[in-house]
C-alpha cells in the first residue's frame, strides 16, 4: 500500500506538463549539433564549419536533393560529396561574420506524415534580432543527420538546388564542371 506522502509526491509527475515528458532523441542531437555550430561560428573559419558539417550533416542526401534532375558523372559522386559540404562550409563562414549570433535555443521535436523530424529552434543575434529555424533531421548510420534548415520562409536544401541546376544549365548540362568550382 503507498502511503499519502508517496501519493502526494507522485501526483506532479502523474499530471506534470509536456516538459517534463521524455524528450524526443533528435533534441539531444541538436543541442550537441547547436554548441558545435556555435563554437564553429565562433572561430568563423571553414575548417571549423566543415568539422561540424561533417559530423552532423547529411551530405549525401543534400548532396542528391541539390542537383534536382541532373546526374553526377560516374566516379564523381563522393567528390561531389566533398564538394557540397566545402560549399556549405564557406557559405557558413562567410555568413558568420555578417550574422554574429548569440545564443541559441533548441525547441520541440515533432514527427510529420512522412516520418520526417522536425526540429524547432530560435537563434538569437547580437543585434538582438531572433530568428527561428526548423530542422529536418533523417536517421542514418546509427544517429540522426540534417538534411534541411528553414527560415525565413526558405529552405536552404532547395535554395542549394536552385544555384547548382542554374550553373549547370547555364553550362551546357556539366555537371562536371560544378564538381569542379565546387571544389576549387
Amino acid at each position: 500500500m503507498i502511503s499519502r506522502r508517496a501519493l502526494i509526491g507522485l501526483l506532479p509527475a502523474l499530471f506534470a506538463p509536456a516538459a517534463f515528458a521524455e524528450t524526443h532523441p533528435s533534441v539531444s542531437f541538436m543541442g550537441r549539433m547547436g554548441e558545435e555550430m556555435l563554437h564553429a561560428h565562433r572561430q568563423g573559419t571553414v575548417s571549423a564549419f566543415m568539422r561540424v558539417i561533417q559530423r552532423y550533416a547529411d551530405v549525401p542526401a543534400i548532396a542528391e536533393l541539390s542537383i534536382g534532375d541532373y546526374e553526377i558523372p560516374s566516379g564523381e559522386t563522393s567528390r561531389y560529396h566533398r564538394g557540397v559540404a566545402a560549399f556549405i562550409a564557406r557559405y557558413m563562414a562567410d555568413q558568420s561574420r555578417t550574422y554574429p549570433v548569440a545564443k541559441f535555443e533548441i525547441g520541440e521535436a515533432t514527427v510529420d506524415r512522412e516520418k520526417n523530424v522536425m526540429v524547432d529552434s530560435k537563434i538569437y543575434m547580437m543585434g538582438g534580432q531572433v530568428y527561428s529555424v526548423s530542422w529536418k533531421l533523417n536517421w542514418t548510420g546509427g544517429s540522426y543527420k540534417v538534411e534541411d534548415a528553414r527560415f525565413l520562409g526558405f529552405s536552404m536544401t532547395n535554395q542549394e538546388r536552385s544555384l547548382f541546376t542554374s550553373f549547370v544549365a547555364k553550362h551546357n548540362g556539366d555537371v562536371k564542371l560544378l564538381i569542379d568550382r565546387l571544389n576549387g
